[in-house]
């Protein structure tokens, strides 16, 4: 099965920990992916810019509306994701705990599967 973990962030905290801690933590995540492909279980795994790059698109009546980042409501961003193969969600919540950017950030388990359901 797949899952997704969503690394959600505050949405200042990447200014706030400044240029070299954010490599040191960044260097962090990458040797927990490497960690994550060695055993099978990684799919994809990609960092997102932040959230003053992005664009948020809605199309309401045929008319596009688009919306420039930094969005002033958001609480949080998602600041990437890893998309793993797993035999259960338990087995995914333990690679959520193990992910170093639990200890700094809220990591969001997902199972991936039809927006229907």
């Amino acid at each position: 099965m797949s899952y997704m973990l969503l690394i959600v962030e505050p949405p200042d905290q990447r200014i706030e920990r400044g240029e070299q801690a954010g490599r040191e933590v960044y260097d962090q995540m990458v040797r927990f992916a490497a960690g994550l492909k060695e055993r099978g279980k990684l799919r994809a795994v990609e960092s997102l810019t932040a959230s003053s790059d992005a664009v948020r698109v809605q199309v309401r009546d045929g008319r596009p509306k688009l919306l420039d980042g930094p969005f002033a409501e958001a609480k949080e961003m998602i600041g990437g994701f890893f998309l793993l193969d797993c035999e259960t969600r338990e087995e995914a919540v333990a690679i959520a705990q193990a992910c170093p950017a639990a200890s700094w950030c809220t990591v969001e388990v997902r199972k991936v599967g039809p927006c229907f359901i």
